[in-house]
């Protein structure tokens, strides 16, 4: 556009001075216009207008209408010349006036210059400077618009007035507002230099994106390096425009573009048992794409510490993990009491590993791994989910499936700790190979119905386990070696199906087992040794004995199946159309011999001289065969209902809908034929629903069908021969129910859909790995990030268990009834207000459960979080004021108290 001034000037060098319209035809002429459209050079034809009407370079039309851009290209005439092409356009008119040297746009201006693009109601260009100036204007009621907005390389301005050089690319903004990362700059005035640095004078800083923000640092000077840095000197805190005592000397933001190595400001604290402290501080280390490593510490007046480093790393399409690697000394009372002095050194390691399934085909490895002492959670942890959780667990695994074939291997670590009980079991290395099913005698090219022999299937799974059991005192040393067994089972299971009578399936079936075992028990009474269970003399005494040893099983099967269905139909004038019932009943006979004779002895457990049956190989890890052989029944019954209802609200036209009544309920159990004694087995009893998918309801139970005697020992009479109506007595049963309500939420799918994304993708930015861990702080503290859009949730479980035990040796009966309900929820006052509860009861001991109470109240631009755990051993209050922008994160204001009943 500019660069072509010179040359039109020279072409009407001798007229008069006037002003005439762009599109004066005399002047068109002479100027060759390249259009976008074509490409092609042709002159311009376009008759005079007025300014209410002409469009842009192109035919009179409705300002409506699509807007031509037209591009001027002309040699160089002066060393001042551009070096590069300048597009414009403009709404209403472009007017050139020559003797002044200067171009107008009017209406929605837009000019694009380099990486410079720049839009305003009314802009002009002064050719002999070279400054082209662009503002707002006023509407018929006087108020402002059309203010100029200037991106340039990612950088946006917005401002009443804008000067810009085009030839030292230098600019000069009023009343600029921009946009840096998550942060904005209000300045009243602002340079920009030719390298894009900004000098800023009378400035505010804030998170808050309103025209007048609610808060803000204020500085009389301030510099913007791009896509590193926003540094001001001294600045003050301003909420609604009234300054705050709270000054700063100086004040450096960084702008989020990709890794950046610095200080971590540490947040302040108070904490009733470790002092004042200064927690999360440290240093943030970015070493290329694809790793990158946080250093965190607190430190508290008392004397306590921590220490956490958390590298992270990541390779496109390949994997990605992190690994947190904390430690922590912890004081209580005064060092000068030894009595009333103590300390506790703890660490945790965490560890998760993702590799990406198009990495390489059939082969996946994956870590989450959870470690640490059972005291650093009730030190060191204050969220909800970890104190109400005394389990943890890790598990490490590397599987291969041969593509093609049907093998499948799987290797790993487990790991589960008891942070009560300080139990902890170590299962490494577990493997598990497994041939799918075969079948030998089937041909290449079926053709027709395959022959029974040809649906004969052959698999094979075997599976080794290495696992150690003890308390974490002894972690590392010889005590948890020596706990370590060893086990390995091989399955081979031969089995075919066919139909008979068209409505039942026969299944006859074979099946091998092997044990093998590197350490065999050895126990025996002791009537001299001492038991603290009972307090007096006797108890039974466990030996080791290490080798190689074996014991093998086979079974056979033969069974058979089908399906029962009935339906009631209701009458036309029903909301009921009908109920349906399928019953599926199996019965199965089976023989197993005796292989291993040798495997169970008699043994002595009282002073009373009672005995049982106990396997040399009982608490090995595979477990042990079955004692004795079986030739019996195994028979069940399970069931479904349903019923179908009148529906308005259906959508395939029949209006009807099904309802699930029971998902299954039935009973299972076995006759043995063979045995010389208490022949039927215990009846297993099961139910389960999900009533209007709202309502998940569990339950199970076993009857002991056999009578006992006075010591309370089983004896082998049924119960229903005393002349009672009963298959036995209940010796156990739970229930469990749980339900979910919550107000509808119509971002609910896109916030889904943006948690999961950013889940669940592998960037090597480093601030989208921010954003990661991010998401995970929402999940692991919900009183601290609230969902605004939801109005109510509230979520309900109950748990019941019944246990009826008769004691051996007196004949007694225990019975136990545990009960516990657990609710949480939270509900919104008004559309910025919302209380949270989670807590529950236990019936059992009349107590209430470790409780969570929150409120918190939504700030626009921050957020403020009061949290209330009330009641048990670790009592809390905070209260927590925070801007919601994560480049401000470490901005807040806490106050906390801590209280332990240790």
């Amino acid at each position: 556009m500019f660069i072509a001034i010179p040359f039109i000037i020279d072409a009407v060098a001798g007229s008069r001075p006037h002003a005439i319209s762009f599109f004066n035809k005399s002047l068109a002429d002479t100027v060759p216009v390249v259009r976008k459209d074509t490409g092609k050079t042709k002159p311009s034809a376009v008759k005079p207008a007025a300014a209410a009407d002409t469009n842009v370079l192109s035919k009179a039309t409705d300002t409506s209408g699509p807007v031509t851009v037209d591009t001027l290209y002309v040699p160089k005439i002066s060393k001042d010349t551009l070096d590069a092409p300048v597009t414009y356009k403009a709404k209403d008119s472009i007017i050139l006036m020559v003797p002044d040297k200067r171009f107008y746009l009017y209406g929605s201006a837009n000019t694009k210059y380099k990486t410079i693009d720049l839009t305003a109601e009314k802009m002009n260009f002064d050719q002999e400077t070279g400054t082209l100036e662009a503002t707002n204007s006023r509407d018929t009621a006087g108020k402002l618009f059309g203010g100029p907005v200037m991106n340039d390389g990612g950088q946006s301005f917005e401002s009443d007035t804008l000067r810009y050089n085009f030839t030292s690319q230098k600019a000069k903004i009023y009343n600029t507002r921009s946009q840096y990362g998550e942060g904005y700059i209000h300045s009243a005035q602002t340079k920009k230099a030719a390298d894009n640095t900004i000098f800023g004078f009378k400035n505010g800083y804030t998170t808050c994106n309103l025209d007048t923000p609610h808060f803000s640092f204020r500085a009389r000077k301030i510099k913007v390096i791009p896509d590193k840095l926003v540094i001001s000197g001294p600045a003050n805190l301003e909420i609604e425009g009234i300054p705050t005592p709270l000054f700063i000397p100086f004040a450096i933001f960084p702008i989020t573009q990709g890794q950046r190595s610095g200080i971590l400001p540490p947040q302040y604290v108070v904490n009733q048992q470790k002092g004042i402290g200064l927690e999360n501080g440290g240093y943030y280390i970015g070493l290329g794409d694809n790793f990158d490593l946080t250093m965190r510490g607190d430190v508290y007046s008392y004397g306590s510490w921590s220490l956490t480093a958390s590298p992270t790393y990541r390779k496109r399409y390949k994997y990605s993990g992190g690994l947190n690697l904390s430690f922590a000394n912890t004081r209580f009372g005064d060092p000068a009491v030894k009595s009333e002095f103590s300390t506790s050194k703890d660490f945790r390691v965490t560890w998760n590993h993702s590799m990406d399934s198009k990495a390489r085909p059939g082969v996946n490895f994956g870590a989450a791994v959870n470690f640490g002492t059972s005291s650093y959670n009730r030190y060191n942890v204050y969220d909800y989910n970890t104190r109400v959780n005394n389990n943890i667990g890790s598990s490490i695994t590397f599987s291969k499936t041969w593509i093609g074939k049907p093998y499948n291997l799987s290797l790993g670590l487990n790991h589960s700790q008891n942070l009560s009980t300080r139990d902890v079991s170590v299962s490494f290395p577990d493997g598990t190979f497994t041939v799918n099913t075969i079948y030998p005698f089937q041909r290449k090219e079926m053709i027709g119905s395959p022959k029974w022999y040809e649906k004969i299937g052959i698999s094979y799974n075997t599976v080794l386990r290495n696992q150690a059991n003890f308390k974490d005192s002894l972690f590392g040393k010889q005590a948890m070696f020596d706990a370590m067994q060893t086990g390995m089972q091989h399955n081979i299971p031969i089995s075919f199906s066919i139909p008979v009578f068209k409505t039942f399936t026969l299944s006859p079936g074979i099946n091998y087992s092997e044990y093998w075992y590197t350490k065999k028990f050895n126990r025996k009474w002791d009537p001299n040794k001492f038991n603290p269970g009972t307090g007096i003399n006797g108890a039974i005494d466990t030996s080791y004995e290490a080798g190689f040893f074996t014991a093998r099983d086979v079974s056979t099967s033969l069974a058979l199946s089908t399906a029962v269905y009935g339906m009631y139909a209701f009458n036309k004038n029903s909301k009921i159309k009908a109920i349906r019932h399928v019953m599926r009943p199996t019965l199965s006979a089976s023989f197993r011999p005796d292989l291993n004779p040798h495997l169970y002895k008699e043994l002595q457990y009282n002073n009373a001289g009672d005995k049982s049956m106990v396997s040399v190989y009982d608490g090995a890890i595979i477990g042990v065969p079955s004692s004795g052989s079986f030739g019996g029944l195994n028979f069940g019954l399970d069931n479904n209902l349903e019923m179908k209802v009148y529906s308005k609200k259906d959508t395939t036209g029949n209006h009807e809908r099904k309802i699930k009544l029971l998902d299954g309920f039935g009973i299972n159990g076995s006759y043995n034929l063979v045995a010389d004694s208490f022949k039927l087995s215990t009846f297993s009893l099961y139910a389960r629903t999900n009533l209007f998918d709202k309502l998940n309801i569990s339950a199970s139970g076993n009857i002991d069908p056999y009578q006992t005697d006075a010591r309370g020992r089983r004896i082998d009479k049924y119960v229903w021969q005393n002349g009672k109506i009963s298959l036995g007595r209940l010796t156990n049963a739970s229930i469990s129910m749980s339900t979910s309500f919550q107000s509808k939420d119509k971002k609910s799918k896109a916030k889904e859909q943006t948690m999961d994304s950013i889940q669940n993708a592998q960037s090597t930015d480093a601030a989208f790995a921010a954003q990661q861990r991010q998401l995970q702080m929402v999940r692991n503290n919900p009183g601290e990030y609230v969902d605004f859009d939801i109005p109510w949730r509230v979520d309900l479980s109950y748990s019941l268990s019944y246990t009826n035990t008769i004691i051996p040796d007196s004949g007694g009966v225990v019975r136990r009834i545990t009960q516990y309900v657990s609710f949480n929820g939270d509900f919104s006052l008004t559309p910025k207000w919302k209380i949270g509860l989670n807590s529950g009861f236990d019936f059992t001991n009349m107590q209430i459960a470790y409780t969570n109470m929150y409120i918190s109240r939504d700030l626009h631009c921050w957020q403020m979080s009061i949290n209330l755990i009330p009641f048990g051993t670790f009592r809390q209050f905070s209260i927590t004021i925070n801007p919601k922008a994560g480049i401000l994160r470490d901005l807040r204001i806490n106050r906390s108290r801590q209280f332990y009943d240790l």
